[in-house]
């Protein structure tokens, strides 16, 4: 397994639009499409991570929860199909109703919205507020498949209580995801893109 950690997306970040297909209901959806009244929380996942499989039941524990609030989901898969046939859309739907996802499961073919994310691995999180600005990004919790640690969703939970609560998220609360890197069609270009965010 890659050990990828997140590229840690500067806060205050507007969330990057998208038009994407919903693998689950086979419409196209934008981000206002599935944005909630109080906040939202992107992920990008995908079928096969060792990493997104370890935390799936909790990504769905949490996604049903908090949506009760007022928090939209959704969660993207940017794979390269081509070399990584398992997250092929068909199977994401597969995939989706044999988790129990009951937000969007996105495929973003041509990878631009997770380069517009500065996304790098999955699972990525990202939680943006009721005006559309980034206040959190980074993990669930320290639980990885092979470190024992319980698998609790708290970093999450507390960033996206905080933003209930209208408290700011402070920095020391934003550690970043680590999984496996996303299967980028043209991986040297997206190093380059990686270099110049991290410099800028």
């Amino acid at each position: 397994m890659a050990a990828t950690p997140s590229n840690m997306l500067p806060l205050g970040t507007p969330a990057p639009d998208f038009k994407l297909l919903d693998t689950i209901s086979g419409k196209y959806l934008t981000y206002k499409d599935i944005k909630g009244d109080k906040g939202t929380v992107i992920m990008f996942i995908c079928n096969h991570c060792p990493y997104v499989l370890h935390v799936n039941s909790e990504i769905v524990k949490i996604a049903n929860e908090y949506k009760e609030k007022g928090i939209g989901f959704a969660g993207i898969s940017a794979n390269d199909v081509k070399n990584y046939p398992q997250d092929a859309p068909g199977l994401m739907t597969k995939h989706a109703k044999e988790v129990g996802y009951r937000f969007p499961y996105l495929y973003d073919e041509s990878q631009d919205t997770a380069k517009a994310y500065q996304a790098a691995c999955t699972p990525d999180f990202y939680v943006f507020d009721a005006n559309d600005l980034l206040v959190y990004r980074g993990r669930l919790d320290e639980s990885t498949p092979k470190n024992n640690e319980p698998l609790t969703g708290k970093d999450l939970r507390k960033a996206l209580d905080w933003l209930l609560a209208g408290k700011m998220i402070p920095d020391n609360e934003q550690k970043p995801s680590i999984g496996c890197n996303i299967k980028w069609k043209n991986p040297e270009e997206v190093k380059l893109r990686e270099v110049k965010f991290k410099k800028s």
